[in-house]
């Protein structure tokens, strides 16, 4: 049999997102036989900016609201992932729907990629966030889906652009807020690691029916070492303004949507530590899992204000912090 016969045929559902075209990128990159779902719109526009990036791919036209199109696109493959936000997650029991009734799926990958919504803390105050994704976790498991979740914390685009000050896209020069002592850590990842590490799991064992975390140690940091970090760039101390958790939740609770949804995943992360309270077993950590992955994103500020993705080269050998 042909190395092409062999390899696993992969769908991805939201190929015209950030992530979903990021997927695409490293699924082909790795040599697998891409397939993108695409709504009725984006083809009749074929030169536009999400069909350019995901030349290469198989253009499947369909939806999550159009069984049909979605039931004859699953058919075709072997893994499915989906990339679709997390205020569409509920749609993605048409997705498994299809998957079950197509009988040929060995490997389904559900839009979770961020943090796990068995371990965070915050019930009760992020508007179902999370309760979305654990709802799509049991379906897939009462369906006896095989899966793989992928859990890799926050993307870099978000927050960290800004160095945690919610409502601004650039880190500050004179005044920084800190979010209760500034010493729980938090997580970052740059989304195209994140699409390479989710491309190795598609076909290994190892990662199957099981949750891949990404908490690479060069891109765990607290607020204190990230405003650090900055002050050694610019050459300049900040002047603190420490807010205490009752601070945050008052916050939270007069704060208008969206700003209060960056509140309430500021105090998941750092001040509950929802990211990193827990132990992750090593042979479920990206980077101890797949290292013979060459690229690995960890983040310095540059000195146009703002940050930059520093590229990290390491080979069977364990991340370093910067």
């Amino acid at each position: 049999m042909c190395e092409e016969a062999m390899r696993s045929r992969v769908l991805v559902v939201g190929a015209t997102g950030r992530l979903g075209g990021s997927l695409v990128r490293a699924s082909l990159a790795a040599g697998q036989p891409t397939f993108a779902l695409v709504r009725p719109h984006h083809l009749a526009v074929p030169d536009s900016a999400p069909l350019r990036s995901l030349t290469g791919a198989t253009l499947v036209k369909g939806s999550l609201e159009d069984y049909p199109s979605l039931l004859e696109a699953v058919r075709q493959v072997d893994v499915v992932i989906c990339a679709v936000p997390t205020k569409q997650a509920l749609k993605q029991k048409t997705l498994i729907r299809a998957i079950k009734e197509a009988g040929c799926v060995k490997r389904f990958i559900p839009a979770e990629f961020g943090l796990d919504p068995t371990k965070v803390q915050i019930y009760g105050m992020d508007h179902g966030f999370y309760e979305k994704k654990i709802e799509i976790r049991h379906l897939i498991e009462s369906e006896g889906i095989p899966h793989t979740y992928i859990c890799c914390n926050f993307f870099m685009r978000y927050l960290l652009p800004s160095l945690v000050q919610p409502g601004v896209d650039a880190p500050p020069r004179d005044d920084v807020k800190i979010f209760g002592d500034g010493n729980t850590r938090g997580v970052f990842v740059e989304e195209t690691d994140v699409a390479k590490f989710t491309i190795c799991t598609i076909d290994d064992p190892r990662t199957l029916n099981k949750t891949l975390y990404l908490r690479p140690s060069g891109n765990v940091y607290s607020m204190n070492e990230l405003v650090d970090l900055w002050e050694k760039k610019i050459n300049k101390f900040l002047n603190k303004i420490y807010i205490a958790e009752e601070q945050l939740l008052k916050n939270i609770q007069d704060a208008p949507v969206p700003s209060k949804m960056d509140l309430i995943f500021i105090y998941s992360a750092f001040i509950n530590g929802d990211q990193t309270y827990f132990e992750i077993n090593s042979s479920m950590e990206g980077t101890q899992l797949y290292p013979h992955l060459l690229l690995l994103s960890s983040f310095w500020p540059s000195n146009r204000g703002c940050w930059k993705n520093t590229i990290l080269l390491f080979q069977f050998t364990k991340p370093q912090k910067l």
